[in-house]
């Protein structure tokens, strides 16, 4: 009976611990599940609280690593800029960046150049890179593109070192010719000479520094604010007139035709310093006893009605190489011939700045030995008003031809014909 009772015990003791044991294992179980895993840190939301919201509102390109160097978040402006590639970033400086302050938590920052993806140029994207700790485990990567600004900064740095070169010149020479003037104070023939010398000096930097300020003016003004329609013929008439002394002493022949009573809307004076700009240059740039003619025409568009304004020479022409290059400034395409004519390099980047703040364009057509067609492209005075007034960008419409010059509607200017070749 004894040895029955023990054996029932035994029984029921084993029992619960068997039911203990049981409801252990099941109790774990259950927190295994719960536990995060590697694959759950990528799927489930870790970040902490707001700094998804914060990120996505970032200018600059966000990537978050967790303690495995995978990446948890990144914006798309990341992925953009070949940052992250197949979950991981691909970069391996700034990887070693994340590393470092993952282990000792202090911040870190450095520029880099890094190879511009799918370009054959070879050209290189300047960044700067920023990684600090993020909560426990995390890193944060903020990258900012500083291509644009550097080549900024490098425009400026050219223009000023160009500024400088063209000042010294004519200031250089005016102190040559005034030293020779003093020393020549005997030789009345002399003293002339070298006064007709210190004038066209004096005239050239006047020339260059009231261009600097042209150029200073229109890339700083709005040209809309004091807008008003502006007839293309009055301009047209205004900027012969400027070029009338010049072309006669030449003998070149000023042609001006195409379509009557056309309207812009904008400056009246950027307009004309526009334009006067493309028909000096085109008498300046012409062999003696040539044409230069100047037509405009109505051109409808899908962003609406334009006019184009085109300037047409007879002269040396330019080459392939310089077409791209003949609107930044101070750039010549006869250095020789700009000393001779008095250019500074700065009337077409006016020209440039004036098409694009009026909500055009400005494009060239030229062979060598066959002369140039420069085009002017703006919008028509009734379309240019309403997007003025609505604030809205023109959609302007690219891969126009310069046209050929039709005969003049008017007596007082001799015919141009069309030239042989046309873009």
């Amino acid at each position: 009976m004894d040895v029955n009772a023990a054996v029932a015990a035994a029984a029921a003791i084993a029992g619960v611990l068997t039911g203990v044991i049981a409801m252990l294992a099941f109790r774990w179980s259950e927190r295994d599940q719960k536990r995060p895993t590697r694959t759950s840190l990528h799927t489930d939301p870790v970040l902490p609280p707001g700094v998804d919201t914060v990120l996505s509102v970032l200018r600059s390109s966000a990537v978050v690593l967790d303690e495995g160097d995978a990446v948890v978040k990144a914006s798309s402006a990341a992925y953009a800029l070949g940052l992250v590639r197949g979950g991981k970033l691909a970069v391996e400086p700034m990887l070693q960046m994340a590393r470092d302050t993952r282990r000792d938590g202090e911040i870190r920052q450095v520029e880099l150049d890094l190879p511009r993806r799918g370009t054959g140029r070879g050209e290189a994207l300047a960044v700067s890179a920023r990684v600090a700790p993020l909560g426990s485990r995390l890193v944060l990567l903020l990258v900012e593109d500083l291509t644009e600004a550097r080549r900024i900064e490098a425009v400026r740095r050219d223009f000023v070192a160009n500024v400088s070169h063209e000042l010294k010149t004519p200031v250089g020479a005016l102190s040559l010719l005034s030293e020779a003037v003093m020393d020549a104070s005997d030789d009345p023939e002399a003293v002339e000479r070298f006064a007709g010398r210190m004038q066209i000096e004096a005239t050239r930097l006047t020339n260059l520094v009231q261009e600097l300020i042209d150029l200073s003016r229109v890339q700083n003004d709005d040209p809309l604010e004091d807008a008003e329609p502006v007839r293309v013929d009055e301009l047209v008439a205004e900027a012969i007139d400027r070029c009338r002394h010049a072309a006669g002493t030449k003998q070149i022949t000023m042609a001006a035709g195409g379509t009557a009573d056309l309207h812009l809307w904008g400056n009246r004076g950027q307009l004309a310093a526009a334009l006067g700009n493309l028909v000096e240059n085109a008498v300046n740039y012409s062999p003696a006893r040539t044409r230069v003619g100047i037509a405009a025409r109505k051109v409808t568009a899908s962003g609406g009605a334009h006019i184009e304004i085109a300037v047409t020479d007879q002269g040396i022409g330019i080459s392939e190489k310089d077409k791209e290059r003949v609107f930044e400034r101070f750039y010549r395409v006869d250095p020789a011939r700009s000393r001779a004519t008095g250019g500074t390099g700065l009337g077409l980047a006016i020209v440039k700045h004036v098409a694009a703040s009026h909500g055009g364009e400005v494009s060239v057509w030229s062979s060598e030995g066959q002369g140039s067609t420069f085009t002017l492209r703006l919008p028509e005075a009734g379309v240019a008003r309403d997007r003025a007034t609505h604030h809205s960008a023109l959609d302007d419409e690219a891969g126009q031809s310069a046209p050929a010059v039709p005969s003049p509607d008017t007596s007082q200017y001799e015919p141009l014909p069309a030239p042989e070749v046309l873009p």
